[in-house]
């Protein structure tokens, strides 16, 4: 079993590191990256990040059964960057973190960074072919 709280801590040191980095200019240059896992996290750390810096009311990422993962913003129709080839290990690192089981789920989920904090809402639920992740801010 791998260790959750360490993922969670990962997100969160992810989160201070970038926080004064554009995030979708650092989202967009993960699409490459091969190292899934840790693109994962990154891009969940400039996710949050990103919804902070515009005010976004909530962020969602949606995965079909065939790996296609897309990404939208609620403060204008607008589509972020996508993780690609790390979107699986984005659905199974926010699952690890949260500890949501089963088709969905919900749950707050605390990240402290710099000197700040905040609780995002997140829930995830699996309908069909399709799986998909809301943060809420």
């Amino acid at each position: 079993m791998k260790d959750t709280e360490n993922i969670h801590q990962k997100v969160q040191d992810l989160c201070d590191c970038y926080a004064l980095n554009d995030p979708l200019q650092e989202m967009a240059r993960l699409k490459d990256d091969k190292e899934h896992e840790d693109a994962a996290l990154k891009w969940i750390a400039l996710c949050v990040l990103h919804g902070i810096n515009s005010n976004a009311e909530e962020i969602s990422i949606q995965r079909t059964d065939d790996d296609q993962v897309t990404v939208r913003a609620k403060y204008k129709a607008s589509d972020l960057p996508s993780p690609n080839g790390a979107g699986k290990a984005v659905f199974e690192a926010v699952r690890n973190i949260t500890h949501i089981e089963g088709d969905k789920g919900k749950t707050k989920l605390a990240l402290g960074f710099r000197d700040s904090s905040l609780d995002l809402s997140v829930k995830l639920k699996n309908k069909g072919n399709k799986e998909r992740i809301v943060f809420k801010f």
